[in-house]
């Protein structure tokens, strides 16, 4: 090989070395989900994140949370649980931590704060009365709105969560206080109304309306989209508008098996109910998102990516008739209540599945 081949030989293979460098240093510095949404969204009309536990503040799992969303759902520390956890005991330290840590990093938050089974098991010992827990849930439900109405960055509030059954009925008191239960119906129901609604919804809407007035409010229900459920939320919902209730939002707790997407009908109704929500000037939040990998499917990631996929595609269309939120529910396996089913987007190893690039090619592609 002559001198001149030589060099250009050398300059060839600096080169390609040079560009396989800056490749690698462009899909590390890729934009990311909250890249995406900051410069293509409106903050307005569609909002994006995940739900984390305070204690991950300061941990790798906090670091990932910031970079790829600007909307944060602290997961369990804005309940009664956590503020009120013993008879004259109250501990705002870990909602209060969420509320500075999100302003230091340019977040919103969605206050999951709701009157719902998650309760003290103090508050559902079976020897509590009606005259009893009234009280308890109008102090709790007026400090913690008179507290937090004040952030401008606390955007939404879920107010009641998981009030109906998967069979349709009201979701209720059960004996003891080891079992997921609500204990609030027992404050009675409204037997003045066809619909016979527990009384409690309608009470912890007028306190969180008078006493959180800058923050939206929302209604939360979980299931896996049951016809019968959604059918009795619209009925719900006219009864608090009738009732004069301020009721901003409608969220949905979508911890789903892979494959929902497919079902017959799924999509469908989801589709539409979003379309009666907009029709009637509601956001429409999926409040808590999984996809659960059951027995059978463990690591079938790809499965998992569509389910995700297909969802978030169906919401991102939906954004343009109105208000859309979207939240993860927490960042790894094991993170979650329950890490055997690795519902997340990331793995336990901080490694992002497929779903993640999904749903990234859905926010671009929108």
């Amino acid at each position: 090989m002559d001198i001149n081949k030589l060099l250009l030989f050398c300059l060839v293979t600096v080169f390609m070395g040079c560009a396989t460098q800056k490749e690698i240093a462009n899909n590390e510095d890729e934009e990311g989900l909250r890249d995406i949404v900051e410069k293509r969204y409106s903050q307005d009309n569609f909002i994006f994140g995940m739900a984390a536990h305070e204690r991950r503040i300061g941990t790798q799992s906090e670091e990932i949370l910031n970079k790829e969303f600007g909307y944060v759902t602290p997961s369990n520390d804005f309940k009664l649980t956590v503020i009120h956890p013993k008879p004259g005991e109250w501990d705002w330290s870990r909602p209060d931590h969420w509320v500075t840590n999100a302003k230091e990093n340019s977040q919103i938050i969605r206050m999951h704060s709701p009157i719902s089974p998650q309760v003290s098991d103090w508050v559902k010992e079976d020897h509590r009365t009606a005259e009893e827990l009234g009280p308890l849930m109008e102090e709790y439900v007026t400090a913690l709105s008179q507290r937090y109405n004040k952030y401008d960055h606390i955007k939404w509030m879920d107010v009641v969560n998981e009030t109906i059954d998967f069979d349709g009925g009201w979701f209720g008191p059960k004996p003891g206080t080891d079992k997921w239960e609500n204990p609030w119906p027992q404050l009675g129901y409204d037997n003045s109304h066809e619909l016979k609604p527990p009384i409690y919804i309608k009470k912890a809407f007028k306190l969180s309306n008078k006493h959180a007035p800058n923050i939206k409010q929302i209604i939360n229900q979980h299931g896996a989209f049951e016809e019968v459920v959604w059918d009795k939320m619209k009925q719900l919902v006219q009864y608090l508008w009738d009732n004069d209730i301020r009721l901003d939002g409608i969220g949905w707790q979508a911890h789903i098996n892979m494959g929902w997407e497919k079902e017959n009908g799924n999509m469908q109704r989801l589709s539409e109910f979003i379309d009666w929500c907009h029709e009637h000037g509601l956001a429409f939040h999926i409040t808590e998102f999984n996809v659960w990998l059951r027995e059978g499917h463990e690591g079938d990631y790809e499965a998992q990516a569509e389910t995700f996929g297909a969802i978030v595609e169906l919401l991102l269309e939906k954004r343009k008739n109105g208000m859309i939120g979207i939240n993860f529910w927490n960042l790894r396996p094991k993170e979650t209540a329950r890490p055997q089913l690795d519902g997340t987007l990331w793995t336990d190893n901080f490694e992002k599945k497929p779903a993640y690039y999904r749903i990234r090619q859905e926010l671009l592609d929108h």
